[in-house]
């Protein structure tokens, strides 16, 4: 079916059903940025392939909301669908939220598959229904309706993180969490976040493609662990683990019906930004519920010494399959075929060769010329084209390491490119290096620092939709919250920067139709010198692939921007060299030399 019949299809389900607007968020039932293909509900209805964006579909509209990573893809893959795109955070755009309230006519009835929505949106769903003297629909996937040959649910095998890798076992995680519940006054705590019970439970799994997650949810007492999931992925030795740890095993989906038997005189803890909005409601209203960010979410953000240490192994590989990478492409565009398909393949086999690589951490960004404009672009088949000397070409893409997860972006310059793209790396650099050495006071959050990295292209009239950087999962999701970088506000994203978080610094520009350029190194939160003024903090980077000097205008570079950019090269040669032959040592020193 068109996406034309999809939505008519769709919107005949809403008619039997008194809905007069649906809504389809991206999410799985777990509020996971990335999904299975079994949730890919919203790209089934709109023709949106990008990880963020809700549809809202009318009688007679169709409307995607995305953000600024997404409004030129999204323009592209919803041209002649009949939806509208919506550019989330653009001036004369209203909300989602302000949407509704405007459109919902009075008595009108709100839909969506609750299990999908998380539960903050669908209280805020269900106010906007009662001011018009209505009523959410949450029980109904319709999108299921009308899907013919929907593909099934993973069924993929589960495996455990040895302690070796996490650092600390499940039921010394388990004690952490419930020291934090008793502190709250909660007696329970349910889990739905895959990224959270996975981390507590030390299990990885293969149901969304690039990230090792397992689909599951989890109920935690304080001597018990409730974890509802697809048995047949567990091997005896991890059900002999769990059983250990007091940790019990049922169906995946009996969670909706056991959270209704939740004794009144218990006290559950919640997150309303990860529990979805039909687990929610299915809790006896007589329970006391107490709402608070899951303690996961910064336990796992602070890595421990144990996931450092192994962190910075990943890197040290990473960077040098990175390096190897570099020299290779240097030495071959021009004069073999290289596509942006075949590159990325190129840079996973440098990978495989540095041992214990387990697969790409998420989706490649392997994209030359214009279509590095696109911030979130995949090549595919029928967008493949060949690198060529006299433009950039940008991969970001990360490796997921027994050690560790990575996220590594960096542009190179193809042969000799035009001047405006040399000035757009260099400007791209200095933001770069300016946040990677910034010096602040403890108490700082992402947004107090994020001008540090736009300041060169604001200073310039230049700018960049999208955050400068994301916190990183160990072989988690590859964009972990608490902390980040952005200057605009957004929930989730501001906690304090604590020692031992892992974030990215990436900066970038994007010009549509012609290029763009992204540089992104991974640093590590650490405690510098304390004084009378408090506890001062910095960054140390750990990624160590040097910035292709053939891009950068030197004549442009700040003299503190200069010396930063000698100093992180020398480290490059410091601690890549040592793994290299006597040619690949020669050719980085080339490219690490003192500008």
């Amino acid at each position: 079916m068109s996406i034309q019949e999809r939505l008519k299809a769709l919107r005949e389900q809403m008619k039997e059903k008194e809905i007069d607007i649906y809504i389809v968020p991206t999410a799985d039932f777990h509020q996971t940025e990335y999904v299975g293909e079994y949730f890919k509900a919203r790209k089934y209805i709109t023709n949106f392939s990008g990880s963020a964006g809700t549809a809202v579909i009318t009688a007679d509209e169709a409307r995607l909301w995305t953000d600024g990573r997404y409004f030129i893809q999204a323009a592209e893959q919803i041209a002649g669908t009949t939806v509208e795109l919506m550019k989330m955070g653009e001036p004369g755009v209203p909300t989602i939220k302000e949407y509704l309230a405007d459109t919902l006519k009075e008595g009108g009835n709100i839909g969506f598959d609750g299990r999908a929505v998380a539960m903050g949106e669908g209280l805020a769903y269900e106010e906007i229904a009662k001011e018009k003297n209505g009523r959410v629909i949450y029980a109904c996937d319709l999108i299921d309706e009308i899907w013919e040959e929907r593909p099934a649910l993973s069924a993929e095998p589960a495996w455990m993180l040895e302690e070796k890798y996490a650092g600390e076992t499940a039921a010394g995680k388990l004690s952490r969490i419930r020291e934090y519940m008793k502190e709250n006054g909660a007696s329970v705590h349910v889990l739905t976040t895959l990224d959270d019970i996975c981390w507590t439970l030390n299990m990885r799994g293969n149901d969304i493609e690039f990230f090792p997650l397992v689909l599951s949810y989890g109920i935690i007492t304080m001597s018990q662990m409730h974890l509802y999931i697809n048995e047949a992925k567990l091997s005896e030795e991890m059900k002999a683990q769990f059983a250990k740890d007091h940790i019990f095993l049922h169906p995946y989906n009996d969670i909706y019906e056991d959270v209704k038997m939740i004794a009144e005189e218990e006290s559950v803890l919640i997150d309303p930004a990860r529990l979805n909005y039909a687990l929610y409601s299915n809790i006896p209203d007589g329970v006391k519920k107490i709402e608070q960010r899951n303690p996961e979410v910064l336990f796992k953000a602070v890595k421990n010494p144990v996931e450092i240490e192994n962190i910075r192994k990943a890197q040290i590989k990473d960077s040098v399959a990175h390096v190897r990478f570099m020299k290779w492409l240097k030495e071959n565009v021009g004069k073999i075929r290289i596509t942006e398909m075949s590159a990325a393949e190129k840079l996973d086999e440098f990978r495989m060769e540095m041992g214990d690589f387990i697969r790409p951490s998420f989706e490649p960004i392997s994209s030359y010329g214009e279509h590095c404009a696109l911030m979130h672009y995949t090549s595919s088949p029928e967008t493949d084209v060949e690198l060529k000397e006299g433009n950039v070409f940008l991969t970001d893409t990360g490796a997921g390491f027994y050690e560790g997860s990575t996220d590594i972006t960096r542009t190179y310059a193809l042969g000799e490119i035009p001047d405006i793209m040399k000035e757009h790396f260099t400007l791209t650099l200095m933001g770069h290096m300016g946040l990677a050495n910034a010096r602040f006071l403890y108490g700082c959050t992402g947004m107090n620092l994020d001008l540090m990295a736009r300041k060169p292209l604001w200073d310039r009239g230049l700018d960049f939709k999208c955050g400068t950087g994301h916190g990183m999962g160990y072989l988690l999701s590859i964009h972990e919250s608490p902390a980040g970088f952005r200057w605009r506000y957004r929930a989730g994203e501001t906690a304090v920067l604590e020692e031992g978080m892992v974030l990215t610094d990436e900066p970038g520009i994007y010009i549509e139709g012609s290029h763009g350029i992204r540089l992104e190194n991974e640093i590590l939160v650490r405690k510098g010198e304390q004084n009378e003024y408090g506890q001062f903090m910095y960054f140390e980077t750990i990624t160590y692939i040097p910035m292709d000097l053939d891009a950068v205008k030197t004549e442009m570079l700040p003299e503190e921007t200069r010396i930063q950019l000698n100093d992180y090269h020398r480290t490059v040669y410091e601690k890549i060299s040592p793994y290299l032959n006597d040619e690949e040592k020669e050719w980085l020193k080339k490219y690490t030399r003192a500008v």
